[in-house]
């Protein structure tokens, strides 16, 4: 499998910021993720959702830096949610347990009827 660059674009639903992200979360993703973390969290919205549609490959580098995305979230009292994940990595949240930290839905849809502050369910 070829490796497929990270990229992101950002766009604003109701009360949340939609980080849809594209490509493999890896070491070479992390000034990517964390610019459009930051871009994400200037917006002024408390929801920060992350789209993990388009996303092909994560690996533990990328793990670790969305831990680091949760870490920064919890310090301005952010929430940060995902949505997208495919099943393996679902239960590689699960595994890991960053479905303790972070409220993980199936679709948008859900992840945005559910902006109302929790970052936990």
């Amino acid at each position: 499998m070829k490796a497929r660059l990270f990229e992101s674009t950002l766009r604003t639903e109701g009360a949340a910021v939609i980080i849809d992200l594209h490509g493999d979360i890896n070491a070479f993703a992390e000034e990517g993720l964390n610019s459009a973390y930051k871009n994400a969290a200037s917006q002024g919205e408390s929801n920060i959702l992350l789209n993990f549609g388009g996303v092909d490959y994560i690996n533990s580098t990328g793990l670790a830096l969305i831990v680091g995305l949760l870490t920064q979230a919890r310090k301005s009292s952010l929430h940060l949610k995902a949505f997208g994940l495919s099943d393996h990595y679902l239960e590689i949240f699960r595994t890991t347990r960053l479905d303790d930290f972070m409220a993980i839905f199936p679709d948008e849809r859900s992840a945005l009827a559910n902006t109302n502050g929790s970052s936990d369910e």
